[in-house]
């Protein structure tokens, strides 16, 4: 029943009421990035599966520039990161408006997070249930390393909460959730501006 309906239910009305409260550090957030992204686009999208693999365009605050070098290819990350965008990173706003997502149904406030398309054909089966469910901005995986663990941990952690979601468990990630932003865990993987991509199993 939780994950049936009053799981989307909840969602809707947290992510309306989150989106009212928040709307002042939106704005500001988004006024700092203009200045830190020079005047260009401050939010991000990109196409991510979803809820049994569905596509959709999630959206976030660009913590990036668009830099590229002499033969047009994007700097490293490392290079394209802001002081300003790394500060947003690191405190998990740029996440913010992926309520925007949640209000439309492409994801929940809990869930496994949303990656990026061209890992569908790298997952095992066992690791592809992840799309069971629909994804989150946050997780139990976030609230266990987030993006410093192992990537085959990470899909042990998002299988484990298909196969015991629930209020309560939503509930406890939540407030992990917070306590990890206060202190700023496991943003990034070591040697990383963000994470290591997934290159499958093998």
């Amino acid at each position: 029943m939780y994950s049936a309906l009053l799981k989307r239910v909840i969602d809707f009305g947290a992510a309306f009421v989150l989106l009212v409260g928040l709307c002042p550090v939106i704005f500001f957030v988004a006024l700092f990035l203009i200045f830190a992204n020079k005047g260009t686009n401050v939010f991000f999208f990109q196409k991510r599966p979803g809820y049994k693999g569905k596509i959709f365009k999630v959206i976030k605050f660009k913590t990036m520039t668009d830099e590229r070098d002499a033969e047009g290819n994007l700097l490293p990350d490392e290079q394209r990161m802001t002081k300003i965008g790394r500060f947003v990173r690191s405190t998990s706003l740029d996440e913010l408006p992926q309520l925007f997502n949640v209000l439309k149904g492409d994801m929940s406030l809990v869930g496994p997070r949303p990656l990026l398309p061209e890992y569908l054909p790298l997952y095992s089966k066992e690791q592809a249930r992840r799309h069971e469910v629909r994804p989150g901005i946050t997780g139990w995986a976030q609230v266990n390393g987030r993006n410093d663990i192992s990537w085959k941990k990470k899909f042990e952690l998002d299988v484990w909460y298909v196969d015991h979601c629930s209020f309560l468990l939503d509930m406890k990630i939540l407030f992990l959730t917070v306590k990890k932003v206060v202190v700023r865990e496991g943003v990034s993987k070591s040697g990383h501006a963000t994470t290591e991509p997934f290159n499958g199993n093998n």
